[in-house]
């Protein structure tokens, strides 16, 4: 399906939990750098399932209106001889939530990823279109999602499409962290 003129997109399957986790590794490693991110494998084997579906984005334009990306992320189709190989440079994963103040079920987006080489030629922009036709399709009145605080281009993506706060997520350490 085309997503925008120069991507593809294409539904995940179960085959991709190792992908999946690479590119959830890759969004929080730009955010925050110096942690380890190996826990995220756990995530994805939690709560990857047929009820949380998983799009990829493939990168098939030419010429010089779009980017060239380094990141070969995804796998190969066909195989030696010239054959297609696929560049996945983005991908959405959903899940579901429910709303604690009125119970009902709703769309939630676990991961909304473009590789940076990408970015600001509306593939997130087209992807969460995607999201939100899907909710719809399926009888959601509303998508939840989280963000952090310091990933400003997101911030202002999710606010440009209309999502507002809600609610803060608020942490306290307990244990002083461990100085070596």
């Amino acid at each position: 399906m085309l997503l925008l003129p120069g991507y593809q997109l294409h539904a995940g399957s179960g085959l991709d939990r190792a992908l999946l986790v690479k590119f959830l590794q890759r969004t929080y490693q730009e955010l925050f750098p110096v942690q380890n991110y190996s826990h995220l494998a756990e995530t994805v084997d939690r709560y990857f399932s047929k009820e949380t579906p998983l799009w990829w984005v493939e990168f098939v334009g030419k010429g010089e209106d779009h980017p060239d990306s380094s990141p070969r992320g995804g796998g190969t189709e066909g195989g030696k001889g010239g054959q297609k190989v696929c560049e996945w440079v983005a991908c959405l994963w959903l899940g579901n939530a429910i709303d604690q103040v009125n119970g009902d079920r709703h769309a939630h987006i676990f991961l909304l990823y473009v590789v940076p080489e990408h970015r600001r030629q509306g593939v997130g922009t087209a992807l969460m279109r995607h999201a939100e036709d899907w909710a719809k399709a399926r009888g959601d009145r509303q998508m939840g999602l989280q963000v952090f605080e310091v990933n400003q281009p997101a911030m202002n993506l999710y606010r440009n499409l209309g999502y507002q706060t809600q609610s803060l997520w608020m942490l306290k350490p307990l244990f002083p962290k461990n100085v070596e």
